[in-house]
């Protein structure tokens, strides 16, 4: 069973996903970063982890046919397929409103973290921290001096990546709002997610 979504430009949502179940975040402008969060159903506390990831990839993300795994190092996501430059970035923290404050706004801006806490509220889950997202889409380019570079899109239109669950689990996305460095290309747009239902045993890893 085939499921369409649409995330808003600059909010976020969240989804159940069963054993086997696949989620496609599609780039639909090529320019767009997606904040993804994955917790473990039975228990909110128990979630996908970057951390232990980059340990267990053995780089800073995982490549198609690799996986993420929480912070028991049990596995949670697969990455059935990477339809983009594969430049995913899982060092930079959720955008919060300090963020923004610090960038220098002085009205109220949405962000990640709040868009992940709203989304998660709003499926009757919610959780007391933000985890460290994987940010798909997201080009931190790291600079010779061990600088980290708040780098443009590399991608382009249509770009996608499929996830699948290894697990129950609930899987939290935020189209980021970031519009004063360059991640987003400066303008932020809407996220579809094609949903897959039913798949277990179909490829799952």
């Amino acid at each position: 069973m085939r499921e369409d979504l649409l995330i808003p430009a600059r909010h976020g949502m969240a989804v159940r996903l069963a054993y086997g179940d696949t989620v496609t975040i599609v780039n639909e402008s090529g320019t767009q970063v997606v904040d993804t969060w994955a917790f473990c159903a039975d228990d909110l506390s128990h979630a996908m982890s970057m951390e232990h990831s980059r340990v267990e990839n053995g780089r800073l993300c995982a490549r198609e046919g690799g996986q993420y795994v929480t912070d028991r190092r049990e596995p949670i996501l697969y990455v059935t397929q990477d339809a983009s430059p594969g430049v995913h970035d899982t060092i930079m923290a959720a955008c919060d409103p300090q963020r923004y404050i610090n960038l220098g706004c002085k009205e109220p801006h949405r962000s990640c973290s709040c868009n992940l806490h709203e989304a998660m509220i709003a499926i009757e889950c919610p959780i007391a921290k933000t985890p460290q997202p994987l940010n798909l889409f997201m080009n931190i380019p790291i600079g010779e001096d061990m600088t980290l570079i708040q780098g443009s899109p590399l991608g382009k239109p249509g770009d996608f990546v499929t996830l699948r669950a290894l697990r129950d689990c609930i899987v939290a996305f935020s189209a980021c709002p970031q519009d004063i460095t360059p991640i987003n290309g400066h303008s932020p747009s809407a996220v579809p997610l094609i949903i897959e239902r039913g798949n277990v045993g179909a490829g799952a890893h």
